[in-house]
């Protein structure tokens, strides 16, 4: 299990926010933490510590008054630690190489890749095509509905008819180099993780993939271990010490090197 850092940019600031709160009809959040740091600085920082994959989300769309803002912090960040982040947030096959160019290692797409509640496969062919599959992370956030967690787009607004399985991810781990998914129902919540989407994760073999919603606590971070079977990476995000919260980021590093567990791989 490795950490992932993020870096989460809103309205042109570094922010933690609750995940379903957000909204594009004024730009609104409900915000845990708000940084008088730029992204550069916390890119510079996970630098100096070697974490690699750690990903940089622009939380406002093409369009926004905030976008250009929000743009700019992510440039600065992806030119303070070049091939250490990926890069999400209203990519298409036509900007994807443009984060590339700038520094990100990967580029993070959703709603371009799953449009009108289905997988668009001829958006997914033209992404790989635009950036290449050792280059493409697909998102794969997602909110429960019964039983199950379908698939969200849209900042996490819009449900798709996609539910998760074992099925859907090997089909689509054929296009793309890893996996991030948020449970965003927990997300910024810091009220626990969601068990049974880690134990799905945690049988998936093919390709890495990285959780984060819901850890607050080392206990938290401690399940996501056992159900993730040692091979599922995490982020964390209002609960670190860096973005104001309890958890003390060296122990997270400490805790999160090379371990014997690794039950399902």
């Amino acid at each position: 299990m490795e950490f992932r850092p993020c870096i989460d940019i809103h309205n042109g600031k570094v922010k933690q926010i609750v995940g379903g709160s957000l909204q594009d009809e004024g730009s609104r959040a409900r915000e845990n933490f708000v940084s008088e740091q730029d992204g550069a600085f916390y890119a510079e920082f996970y630098k100096k510590d070697g974490l690699k994959g750690g990903h940089v989300i622009l939380l406002n769309p093409p369009g926004s008054e905030y976008y250009e803002a929000t743009r700019a912090q992510a440039y600065g960040a992806l030119a303070a630690y070049p091939g250490g982040l990926q890069l999400g947030g209203g990519i298409q096959a036509e900007n994807g190489g443009d984060f590339l160019d700038r520094g990100a290692s990967h580029v993070i797409v959703t709603s371009y890749v799953f449009r009108e509640g289905r997988l668009d496969e001829k958006n997914l062919d033209r992404m790989v095509r635009a950036v290449g599959k050792e280059h493409l992370v697909l998102d794969l956030s997602c909110r429960a509905r019964g039983d199950a967690y379908y698939i969200v787009t849209d900042r996490w607004q819009k449900f798709t008819d996609l539910a998760l399985n074992l099925e859907l991810l090997s089909q689509l781990a054929a296009s793309c180099d890893e996996f991030l998914i948020h449970a965003a129902d927990v997300e910024g919540k810091r009220g626990g993780v969601e068990q049974p989407l880690l134990e799905l994760l945690g049988n998936f073999c093919e390709i890495p993939v990285t959780y984060a919603g819901g850890v607050g606590s080392f206990d938290d971070l401690e399940t996501v271990r056992q159900l993730g079977k040692g091979h599922v990476n995490v982020t964390i995000g209002s609960a670190l010490d860096l973005f104001g919260g309890d958890m003390a980021y060296r122990e997270v590093l400490r805790r999160c090197a090379p371990a014997a567990l690794d039950t399902g791989c």
